[in-house]
């Protein structure tokens, strides 16, 4: 595979990613709902709809930085979503707690990505040394064999995040119109954009490990 694919595809793939989720959410986060209702009332009334009352709603620091704990029952908001009554915040916050209700639902796309963390935490911290190491001795066999190894965890990490996440967002359009939270139509338009670009970057993501982890084979098959 020629080498300016492998490193300037998923570059430019990467920051194309960014720019998107970073254009919509500014776009959307100045667009408020009709509502009212902040992200983190939203987060809890979603919620609510699926019977979860043992998830605590926190506020936390950064952009972009919602996720949601299944070890511990949290769900975490930045201050733009917890306190913003915006599409963004609304889309953002109702996605995190659909990975609330995969979690109370033992969804097994979210059971099998939990599982894999720390394997690839392990992937994640060992690809530094392995690149470095495959450069200065000249992608030896072992350094080869062992990238091959980590992407391919990486690879599958990500993939199996990609129906983790479509199904949250999924969840968390037809939980804010069904809970009369956002209004079908302009509304739910500036919702599903901002989800929409989010998504994108798990893609982006997918694709780029998919790319080293074929490269990394062709190299071996090369020898």
């Amino acid at each position: 595979m020629n080498i300016l694919i492998v490193l300037i595809f998923p570059l430019v793939l990467g920051l194309y990613a960014q720019y998107r989720v970073n254009s919509a959410f500014d776009r959307n986060i100045k667009k408020l709902a009709k509502s009212g209702i902040r992200g983190a009332q939203a987060a809890e009334l979603v919620m609510k709809s699926a019977g979860i009352d043992n998830v605590q709603i926190v506020e936390i620091g950064g952009k972009l930085t919602d996720h949601y704990d299944p070890t511990h029952k949290r769900l975490a908001l930045s201050k733009d979503v917890y306190h913003g009554s915006s599409l963004a915040a609304l889309g953002v916050a109702a996605h995190e707690a659909g990975h609330a209700i995969q979690d109370k639902e033992a969804y097994a796309p979210l059971k099998l990505r939990m599982a894999l963390i720390p394997v690839t935490n392990i992937a994640c911290n060992l690809l530094p040394f392995v690149m470095i190491g495959g450069f200065f001795f000249f992608h030896s066999m072992m350094a080869i064999n062992i990238g091959i190894v980590i992407y391919l965890i990486l690879t599958i990490f990500q993939l199996v995040t990609l129906p983790v996440e479509f199904d949250a967002s999924r969840r968390a359009k037809k939980c804010l119109a069904g809970i009369g939270v956002i209004e079908e139509g302009q509304e739910m338009k500036g919702v599903r954009e901002t989800l929409n670009a989010a998504a994108f970057t798990y893609v982006a993501a997918f694709v780029t490990s998919l790319i080293w982890l074929i490269h990394l084979i062709l190299i071996r098959n090369s020898r």
